[in-house]
């Protein structure tokens, strides 16, 4: 534990945050930025792997990335329902980590687990800046801003990162799930087994198309963005 990180990600399932920012993960690793990763769900509902592979899976993935810590709250698989104490686990691991920034599903998705988790985090989100909201006797705690990555989904971002350095550890993460994404001869056909590595790839070298690099993952914000730019147009940074 840590009383401060700089990025608490939050997912359904393990290899939600691997799909949606791994490689954006990777590059603020290697600048030195402290991840965290919080996955709500076992996923023990998954049509393949086990819980316990699945966490091995999990763990290999959290490495390549350099995270600091990687986390689990057994909230229940397809269970992840809009209540307290669901939002209650959630609070208690921002006001533990204190992160400057959360990350967590945009809720337009395929997979309501990820909508509901979009949901739960934006509740938990507020309620942790609440002083008198108690949890667990932890002091309140205000992370600067929510954004959102995308799942299985292929919307217009409102920023992206450059990631074409670190595409490949995004990857090499993602092949760390294998009772995920490789097609067994014991395991049932998935939209994961289905060229999914590949569809990812594809959306991540149409945004960076779009800003002129190779690679970059796209990001929803919950607010409007303050960029510095000069007259020109070119962004100054902060």
């Amino acid at each position: 534990m840590t009383n401060s990180i700089d990025i608490l990600a939050i997912g359904a399932h393990a290899d939600d945050v691997e799909i949606g920012m791994g490689a954006s993960i990777a590059k603020w690793t290697s600048e030195g930025k402290s991840v965290v990763i919080c996955d709500l769900t076992e996923a023990e509902l998954s049509s393949n792997g086990t819980v316990e592979n699945r966490k091995k899976e999990a763990q290999k993935a959290a490495a390549i990335l350099g995270v600091k810590d990687r986390i689990t709250l057994n909230i229940p698989d397809r269970g992840l329902y809009l209540n307290d104490q669901h939002i209650r686990k959630i609070v208690e691991v921002i006001r533990t980590y204190r992160p400057k920034i959360v990350f967590a599903p945009y809720f337009e998705d395929r997979h309501p687990d990820h909508g509901n988790c979009s949901h739960l985090v934006r509740e938990a989100f507020f309620s942790t800046g609440i002083r008198k909201f108690q949890a667990n006797s932890l002091e309140a705690h205000k992370p600067k801003n929510l954004y959102h990555y995308m799942i299985n989904g292929f919307h217009t971002p409102d920023f992206v990162i450059d990631v074409s350095a670190y595409m490949n550890k995004k990857i090499d993460s993602l092949n760390a799930y294998q009772s995920q994404f490789v097609n067994t001869m014991d395991g049932v056909k998935t939209p994961l087994t289905e060229g999914y590595i590949e569809s990812i790839q594809a959306r991540e070298r149409m945004f960076g198309k779009e800003v002129g690099v190779t690679f970059a993952e796209g990001f929803k914000s919950t607010k409007p963005l303050l960029l510095n730019l000069d007259v020109m147009g070119i962004w100054k940074g902060n």
